[in-house]
Formats: C-alpha cells, sequence, structure tokens
C-alpha cells in the first residue's frame, strides 16, 4: 500500500515544474494589470509554460525543449512587437522563455530550478526598490566602483595564472591578484557600513570601520579632528585605538585567504591584541559616550583601485625580497623583511610571510614571529602619526593603547613559541 501511494522521482519533479511556474506567474499577475495595456502573461500562462518545459523535456530531451523554448520565444516576440506602442518593457517576456527553460530543468535537476525561480522571483518583486537604489541611492562613481569589482573578480581573476614564478619563484599571480580582490571588498565594507549608518553612533564606530580601509590614517585623520575639537578627544582616542581592532581583523583575513596554517599559529596572538585594543578603546567610547559624531555621507569612492594595486605590488616586492633575504640568510632574512615592510603595510608583511608558508618554505610556527614583528613595526608608524596629528593631548591618550596592543601580540607570541 505504501508503495503504491509513493511519488516516483518524475511525478515530483512535475510538480516541482508546477511549483516553478506558479511561483514566478504569481507575481507577474501582480503586476499584470488591467484592461487593454495589461501584460498578455499571469500566473496560468506561466504555470503551463513550465509544465511545457517539464513535458516537453521527458518526452524528447534536449532537443525537444528547445523546439519548445524556441516557440515561447517566438510567440514573446510576436506579443511585444503588437504592444510596442505602450512601451511594455521586456521583463516578463524574457521571464516567460526561462520558466519554459527551468521546467525543462527541473526533470533533471529540480533543487537548482526551484532555487533560480525564488531568486528571479525575488528581483522581480524587488521592481521599484531596485529602481530606486540605482537611481537615486547609489552614486556613479559608487556604480562605476562596483563594476570595477565586479570585473576584478569574474573576468580577471579567473584568467590570472596560478602558479609559483618570478624570481625565487616567489610570486603567485593569482593568489596577489586574490589579496587585491580582498583589500577592494574589505574597504568597499567599511565604506558601505559608513553609508549605511553614518557616524551617528559616534567617532569610535567610524574609527573601527575606517580602520578597516586604512590604520594609519584614520589614527591621522582622527587626530586631526581632536586638535580642532577638543571636546571630542576621547571619542578621537576611541576611534583612533578601534581601528587597531580592524587591523587585527583584516590581518586573520587576508593571512586566511593565503595560508590557514599560518592563521592558526597566529590565533594566540592575534586574539590577545585584539582584546586588547576593543578593552582599551571601549574605556574612551564609554567616557566619550554623550559625544555622537556627525551624520555626514562619506564622499568618494567606495575603494581606490590605485591603493590595492599599489599594495599588491608593495606585496610582489616584498615576496621577493623576503624569499631572496630567507635564501641568503635564512630565516632571520624572513625577519628582517617582514620588519621592514610592517613600516609601510602589515598586512603586506604578514602575507608575504604566509605565502612562504603556503609554498613550504617557511613552516607555520616560524612564520608568527617575523608577522608580530611586522605588527610591531607598523606600531611604531601609527604612534608617528598620532603624535605628529593630534599633539600632545591625543598622543598621549592614544600611544599607551597601541603599546598594549602590541604588548598583547607579543605575549601571545611568546606563548605560542613555548606551546611548539
Amino acid at each position: 500500500m505504501e508503495n503504491a501511494l509513493s511519488l516516483g522521482p518524475p511525478v515530483l519533479n512535475l510538480v516541482s515544474a508546477f511549483a516553478v511556474g506558479a511561483l514566478i506567474g504569481a507575481e507577474r499577475e501582480r503586476r499584470k494589470g488591467e484592461g487593454p495595456a495589461r501584460s498578455p502573461a499571469g500566473i496560468r500562462t506561466f504555470t503551463i509554460t513550465s509544465i511545457s518545459g517539464a513535458v516537453a523535456f521527458s518526452i524528447g530531451g534536449g532537443i525537444l525543449l528547445a523546439v519548445l523554448t524556441a516557440s515561447v520565444a517566438v510567440m514573446v516576440a510576436v506579443s511585444y512587437w503588437r504592444s510596442q506602442d505602450q512601451d511594455p518593457g521586456l521583463t516578463t517576456e524574457i521571464v516567460l522563455v526561462l520558466t519554459a527553460l527551468l521546467g525543462g530543468m527541473c526533470m533533471q535537476a529540480p533543487q537548482t530550478a526551484a532555487a533560480i525561480a525564488v531568486a528571479v522571483t525575488v528581483l522581480l518583486y524587488a521592481k521599484a526598490w531596485l529602481h530606486n537604489l540605482v537611481i537615486t541611492v547609489i552614486s556613479k562613481d559608487e556604480l562605476d566602483d562596483a563594476l570595477i569589482f565586479a570585473a576584478a573578480t569574474l573576468v580577471v581573476l579567473p584568467l590570472v595564472p596560478n602558479r609559483q614564478m618570478g624570481p625565487y619563484l616567489a610570486l603567485n599571480p593569482h593568489s596577489i591578484w586574490i589579496v587585491i580582490v580582498l583589500v577592494m571588498a574589505i574597504s568597499a565594507a567599511g565604506y558601505v557600513a559608513v553609508r549605511l549608518f553614518g557616524a551617528r553612533f559616534g567617532l569610535p564606530l567610524a574609527g573601527a570601520i575606517s580602520g578597516f580601509i586604512s590604520s594609519t590614517a584614520t589614527i591621522g585623520a582622527m587626530g586631526s579632528r581632536a586638535s580642532k575639537s577638543k571636546d571630542l578627544l576621547a571619542a578621537c582616542v576611541a576611534g583612533a585605538v578601534l581601528s587597531t581592532v580592524a587591523t587585527i581583523a583584516q590581518m586573520a583575513l587576508v593571512v586566511a585567504a593565503t595560508s590557514m596554517e599560518t592563521l592558526s599559529s597566529l590565533s594566540g596572538p592575534l586574539l590577545l591584541a585584539g582584546g586588547t585594543a576593543v578593552a582599551y578603546g571601549a574605556a574612551f567610547s564609554f567616557m566619550a559616550a554623550r559625544h555622537s559624531g556627525s551624520d555626514a555621507v562619506p564622499t568618494g569612492g567606495v575603494f581606490s583601485l590605485r591603493t590595492a594595486l599599489a599594495f599588491g605590488s608593495i606585496l610582489a616586492i616584498i615576496l621577493v625580497i623576503s624569499a631572496g633575504l630567507q635564501d641568503r640568510f635564512g630565516d632571520a632574512g624572513v625577519l628582517l623583511a617582514a620588519v621592514v615592510a610592517g613600516l609601510v603595510d602589515t598586512h603586506a608583511a604578514a602575507i608575504s610571510v604566509a605565502s612562504l608558508v603556503a609554498s613550504g618554505k617557511v613552516l607555520p610556527q616560524d612564520a608568527v614571529l617575523p608577522i608580530i614583528a611586522g605588527l610591531s613595526s607598523n606600531t611604531l608608524s601609527k604612534i608617528i602619526m598620532a603624535a605628529t596629528t593630534g599633539g600632545w593631548a591625543f598622543a598621549l591618550r592614544v600611544v599607551p593603547g597601541l603599546v598594549l596592543v602590541s604588548l598583547a601580540a607579543w605575549a601571545g607570541t611568546f606563548a605560542t613559541l613555548l606551546w611548539y
């Protein structure tokens, strides 16, 4: 009895085809309109089209499905030509052709077809929101940056060679480009967060978000604001110190993208350094709670392509220098290269060392000391920035936090080395 009542895969696939057509058709029915100008396709048309695609594929395979889809396309073209005076658009017509294909797809991959149907329905339903987003919310510069990021990720990345090359076989163009894309993505994430929330949650939050773009630059900006507005000193100090949390989080992300083994060895130092930065920044955030930041919308692009490419170039140079120094001096050469590179950018130093781990030239536990040394030398750059932009009042509050973060990282480093 149970076998007699059970539904086999073909029946379930047909049910999926019915559901796909009904889902998309229900959304189109709501926008069909009334009168002579109404859309020619609604819930019945879409459902029947999807079932027709499923039946065509079941009977004649891909060939009959192609014939059916072509027939639907012809009927759609005729319908569009008849109503072109009313400027009906092509969305419904294109989706109707897609529905025929999804119906046939349900006979082989119903889960994928259903997922596509849901995604299409969401896009159709969000028409007004999407139009408003693109036309009034997103600026031209932001749209340009979105297109650049899409090209860098979907077009350039698959074409970049994924093998070791160059001097000392130290360069992997694919890995370097992944880091460039990651830098753009992290900068975009910080920009979007500020764009959505402004700075109304205060300078501490703005500093923490901006730290994903550049912690050193954030400290300089906070110092400049503190020198002009003494009543915002505590808030600026909190934002400056909390930007180092972003530095540590960003380091964890870029190292993970290069070598998970290196991230595992660095987990102790990074957790201690990040926790110290959070605690110190939170203390000043509490002191500055009554001072709210402005709600000014950030200006400029979502990210700087030039900065991302410069980062990648610096990374490539550091990789070659590190490999050369290691070849000449052994592990001491890697440490020296990381310290020098950290003065410019701690992430580039960390990635260069992690790349050596990924290529098997350095053990994961041996990467901890050079990376933390690079973090410490970068701290020196931040201290100089704080002193030169914010004056003594700002520096005397920020520098202890930066030093404590560095000491916490070294404490975690020594504990890690003792563990190994």
